[in-house]
């Protein structure tokens, strides 16, 4: 079969709403944030850049004023950086000043973003601040984009010191603007992390999926079935065929339920039902979609299926 049969164009998203489908009001935050920008003299808004274009919050330039602006676009190890110049050039457009790409790993990656920080503020005054030497940076951004790892990377690179933020890999570690953490001795560099906060007017359902695969909205609002789908669909359109290999299949499918059962097959991901038969009821093995989904969406993320750019 070619391989232009198996691709699906476009992705059927049935008769979903984006306002039913996807949660994005978290106000509380955006509040927390407005009552501490006094004392901020830079935001720092970390971004996920499998989507550097899909998913941002545009109350974050509406909301939190003016300030100098830097957008760090983090787990750069997992995006496909071929189209990287075409979308620097496209987040100019939007009014981005300085764009950095990160993977909290790396401190040659890391050890940019203290220079990009004072390169932005640059002679401005330091706001209602002009009697403190310090540099106050407020940390922004949506659910699980990496930025308390940021932080702690930060930490790590410039003060040698361990974690002062809490990591996870699901969206809503953080949950309230939290008191101020040095990050920096030579400039003096203190930032809040704060909570992730998506925008409550997300576009369309597509950039819903996408927010989705990158793990920034809890998988069960969406249904893991469904990001599985999607996922497979955009591995074929990206051409990006290694889920062969790593779940031994015979070539590219586009079938998601014919690949959750390879998988589910493969890893032993199996579960005992009963059946009635004409005979009565019976016990049967039948491979477990639910948990193949979730290793087939977590592969994913972990960057199994090689470099992936959404947008």
């Amino acid at each position: 079969m070619r391989l232009s049969l198996l691709l699906r164009r476009p992705f059927d998203f049935g008769q979903r709403e984006v306002a039913h489908w996807f949660p994005g009001h978290m106000a509380k935050g955006l509040k927390q944030m407005r009552a501490k920008l006094s004392k901020v003299d830079c935001i720092v808004e970390v971004h996920d850049a499998r989507i550097p274009l899909s998913g941002r919050n545009p109350l974050f330039k509406e909301y939190l004023g003016i300030r100098p602006h830097l957008l760090v676009l983090n787990k750069v190890d997992l995006a496909d950086l071929s189209h990287q110049k075409r979308i620097v050039t496209q987040l100019e457009q939007q009014g981005v000043g300085k764009v950095i790409y990160t993977d909290c790993i790396r401190e040659e990656n890391i050890k940019q973003i203290v220079p990009a920080i004072t390169e932005r503020i640059g002679s401005n005054p330091l706001f209602n601040r002009s009697e403190n030497p310090d540099i106050s940076i407020m940390v922004t951004g949506i659910p699980n984009v990496g930025k308390s790892s940021l932080i702690n990377a930060l930490r790590r690179t410039h003060l040698r010191k361990g974690k002062a933020s809490k990591v996870g890999g699901e969206p809503g570690i953080t949950r309230s603007v939290l008191c101020r953490i040095q990050v920096s001795e030579n400039p003096l560099i203190y930032l809040l992390d704060t909570p992730g906060v998506l925008s409550p007017r997300i576009e369309s359902v597509e950039t819903g999926m996408k927010l989705a695969l990158c793990g920034t909205i809890l998988d069960h609002l969406v249904g893991e079935d469904i990001i599985a789908d999607y996922l497979l669909y955009t591995l074929n359109q990206h051409q990006q065929h290694s889920y062969v290999e790593q779940y031994e299949l015979k070539g590219p499918c586009s079938n998601i339920e014919t690949l959750l059962k390879k998988i589910a097959l493969k890893l032993g991901k199996t579960q005992r039902v009963k059946a009635l038969t004409g005979v009565g009821n019976v016990n049967i093995t039948v491979p477990n979609y639910s948990a193949a989904a979730y290793e087939f969406i977590r592969s994913f993320r972990k960057g199994d299926m090689g470099r992936v750019t959404l947008d």
